[in-house]
């Protein structure tokens, strides 16, 4: 009679009575919901501290108050003051020459195959003197709609051998004497010039 006792009571109620008196079975927690879980934490956590150091991190003209060394350069008449943003770099040339840096140009050329070629270049710009710097200030973004639309024309092979560099040069001069006409620069120098 014993056996047929234990063959009749159902195995969820024996499972019941050994752990006690009718308490509920303990669920464990997959390993990997651990895992994602870690996971997901550390993501957070280290975003959120990346994101706070990026933020809070002093930048360095605000932490020492100084200029660089480029700006220590005594201030002339016609110059730009501390709060206003130079587009490019001045430098004294002999005998009283300016040279202006440009900022870098980048353009998508024409290939024949199709490919992305991009051209950039680093060009100076050799002006006789400090009004003619300041017409080249105001008029930059006319300067440089004027380039990508000359340069983007051009093909790679136009600008193989001291010919093509010649005639960027001539073409470049001849598009920014168009801008600031009554007053003209003297020569374009190419400082850096990059096919990709």
């Amino acid at each position: 009679m014993a056996k047929d006792k234990v063959k009749e009571a159902p195995e969820g109620d024996a499972a019941e009575g050994e752990d006690g008196e009718g308490a509920p079975a303990k669920k464990k927690i997959p390993l990997k919901f651990l895992i994602i879980g870690g996971v997901a934490a550390v993501l957070v956590l280290g975003g959120g501290g990346t994101a706070g150091f990026m933020l809070l991190k002093p930048k360095p003209d605000e932490a020492h108050g100084e200029k660089k060394a480029g700006e220590k350069k005594k201030e002339k008449k016609g110059e730009k003051k501390e709060g206003e943003k130079l587009a490019g770099e001045v430098r004294e040339g002999p005998d009283g020459i300016l040279f202006y840096t440009m900022p870098n140009v980048v353009v998508n050329m024409q290939t024949a195959d199709g490919r992305a070629t991009f051209l950039k270049l680093k060009l100076t710009l050799e002006v006789p003197d400090q009004e003619t710097v300041d017409l080249l200030e105001p008029n930059m973004p006319r300067l440089q709609d004027m380039f990508q639309t000359f340069l983007r024309e051009l093909r790679p092979e136009d600008l193989q051998g001291s010919q093509g560099s010649y005639q960027l040069r001539m073409e470049i001069q001849r598009r920014v004497n168009l801008v600031i006409a009554p007053s003209k620069v003297n020569a374009v120098l190419i400082e850096e010039m990059l096919i990709n």
